[in-house]
């Protein structure tokens, strides 16, 4: 996933260095965009707690679906930055992430993914066989979406499949099976990832163009690539009102889908093809606050259920 504009702390090779304690812990939390696990994380709790409404949840279960999710997406982010750490170096908006400039070394990161890769094959074993059996799987796509920006220009719905794994994970992890619920969720999560990761992606839409890269934005230019965003959020907001009723969710929930559905819209309101200068705040600020609403509307219904 990519970013507009990477304005988090300035990093300083020297205090980077692995072994320097708090520094180092904080720049590979800011390689991996550790912040931005607020984006998928909450998709995976409001799964686990549709699941549980008629199946015993433990704390522990709990923890290791946190662990899994966790431990999944810092794998990815991990490898995405190692695969991408020459397209970063070139492009000015990136050029400074920590890998290119040193502040993390090629081994260290490789470090970082492998651990994180086995903590997370470790929560699935927790979890059940059903989880450790699918654990390759989601970890192919989860590695594989670094790659496909090199060949196709919906490398952003790959994505949106690849973190749709995490509620899907959620609900096999707690109840063992599948179902229409944990379908209509991951289809939430697909669209609602793919559309603004196609926002994101027009602050590279010319390097893209110029290097060979592939995007919608890059494709088919910056107005067609907002309507496409726009489209992908409106089913979204449709998938989500389909769950209420496939799960049996009341106002709770629904007052909670119309404020998702309201930050959709005014993330779509600030962000026009003559200015693009709110992209951030698109980003950053509405679509956490989506995930957020959604899963406290969520868990406020099955609790008063």
């Amino acid at each position: 996933m990519t970013e507009p504009q990477d304005h988090a702390v300035p990093v300083a090779v020297s205090s980077a260095a692995p072994g320097s304690g708090g520094n180092a812990v904080a720049t590979f939390g800011r390689m991996i965009k550790f912040s931005h696990t607020v984006f998928a994380m909450p998709f995976a709790l409001a799964a686990a707690a549709l699941a549980a409404r008629d199946h015993r949840l433990s704390l522990s279960r709990l923890c290791a679906i946190i662990i899994a999710m966790a431990g999944a997406r810092t794998a990815a982010m991990g490898f995405n930055r190692i695969v991408d750490r020459h397209i970063d170096a070139r492009n000015p908006r990136t050029a400074k992430r920590e890998l290119p400039v040193g502040a993390v070394s090629l081994n260290a990161a490789w470090s970082l993914t492998i651990i994180s890769t086995a903590v997370f094959v470790g929560a699935a074993a927790f979890l059940g066989k059903l989880c450790l059996a699918l654990a390759p799987v989601a970890l192919l796509f989860l590695f594989g979406y670094s790659f496909t920006k090199r060949f196709t220009f919906l490398c952003h719905l790959f994505l949106g499949l690849a973190i749709a794994g995490g509620p899907g994970g959620a609900w096999i992890a707690v109840r063992g099976d599948f179902g229409l619920t944990p379908a209509f969720l991951m289809v939430a999560v697909l669209t609602w990832i793919g559309g603004f990761d196609i926002l994101y992606a027009i602050a590279d839409a010319e390097f893209d163009r110029t290097t060979g890269l592939h995007s919608i934005p890059a494709r088919f230019g910056v107005p067609r690539s907002l309507a496409i965003s726009a489209v992908l959020h409106g089913i979204t907001g449709g998938t989500m009102i389909a769950l209420a009723v496939a799960a049996h969710l009341g106002a709770p929930y629904l007052l909670g889908i119309v404020a998702v559905i309201g930050l959709l819209v005014w993330e779509h309101a600030i962000v026009t093809p003559d200015d693009l200068s709110r992209l951030n705040v698109a980003f950053f600020n509405l679509n956490g606050y989506v995930s957020v609403v959604f899963f406290l509307g969520t868990l406020i219904d099955v609790l008063a259920r």
